[in-house]
């Protein structure tokens, strides 16, 4: 990577080498310039308008510049493990997981490797892209992907300034992600759902219940409501947390349990009174560890595809 790296809202300003090994700083992504893939496969546990019945075609990028305490993929996201990938093996990989019936190319979290993975999708798919975001974005580096990401998954994780410095050093969460997430549907447009069932474009806003965390969830729904049209997005509410991460009885104590019954109550019924018209929500059955995919043994996974050929 050349010159000093502000492509996220971090502005590390990081020399980041190009290598692992190379001369350089790396920044809080802890990533090098060339793109890092932990696993790539068929996933079938995202909404059903992205996952359909042949399964999304994942790619998780290694890194992160968030950094959540109770981040699931913690094993990929805290490290930068996996396998360098140049752009040639990228478009290698999105046609082998096309071969395999993908419904779309899903990546996710590459923000940090904005420059390979746009540079990787210079020639249009014969499906959808998906770029699957923490939110914490810079619209800048989103307009990278302009015409060349149709879906964009952001999450909407804090309303609370407080709540996001605490589980993901970020006070600034809100305003930033509320500048990605309208960026993202600058480029989009309303989006649209295909005879089949399947989102061919359009943004798909994701929120994750926290335990203790109510209130932060009952804004961001408002936020919602209150920002955007019918037709203009669709609203995907996670009842699925787990404690995972850092996340234990001695560390961030009040997030160590599942949401309760009551709490994903109060959650759906404000979503139900809020005037959001498109939207998911998801039962108990999803916060178990079944549907996060195991990163450490991927030849275990029949659904997983080897990431060099």
């Amino acid at each position: 990577m050349n010159g000093f790296c502000d492509i996220c809202p971090r502005r590390c300003h990081a020399a980041r080498p190009f290598l692992p090994g190379d001369s350089g700083q790396y920044g809080v992504c802890r990533a090098p310039g060339k793109a890092v893939v932990s696993r790539a496969g068929l996933h079938f546990w995202e909404e059903p308008v992205i996952s359909g019945e042949r399964g999304s075609g994942t790619v998780f990028f290694a890194g992160c510049n968030l950094h959540c305490v109770y981040c699931q993929n913690h094993c990929i996201s805290q490290d930068c493990a996996g396998t360098l990938l140049d752009t040639g093996e990228l478009k290698e990989l999105y046609r082998r997981l096309i071969g395999r019936g993908a419904h779309n190319i899903n990546l996710v979290t590459p923000g940090h490797f904005a420059l390979p993975v746009a540079a990787s999708l210079d020639e249009k798919l014969s499906v959808p892209v998906v770029y699957n975001s923490n939110g914490y974005e810079l619209p800048e580096t989103l307009q990278l992907f302009e015409n060349k990401v149709d879906i964009y998954l952001p999450d909407l994780k804090y309303a609370d300034r407080d709540i996001a410095a605490r589980y993901s050093h970020a006070p600034d969460y809100f305003d930033v992600a509320v500048a990605a997430i309208r960026e993202m549907v600058r480029q989009t447009g309303k989006f649209v759902i295909g005879p089949d069932g399947m989102m061919k474009k359009g943004v798909i806003i994701r929120h994750l219940i926290l335990p203790g965390q109510l209130e932060n969830t009952l804004k961001v729904i408002e936020f919602v409501a209150g920002n955007f049209q019918p037709g203009e997005v669709i609203f995907s509410l996670m009842r699925q947390y787990l404690p995972c991460g850092e996340v234990s009885s001695e560390k961030y104590p009040e997030l160590n349990r599942r949401i309760s019954d009551f709490e994903y109550e109060v959650a759906e019924s404000a979503l139900f009174d809020s005037g959001i018209e498109d939207g998911f929500v998801q039962d108990a059955g999803s916060a178990v560890k079944d549907f996060i995919p195991d990163f450490q043994n991927p030849e275990n996974d029949p659904n997983s595809v080897p990431l060099l050929i």
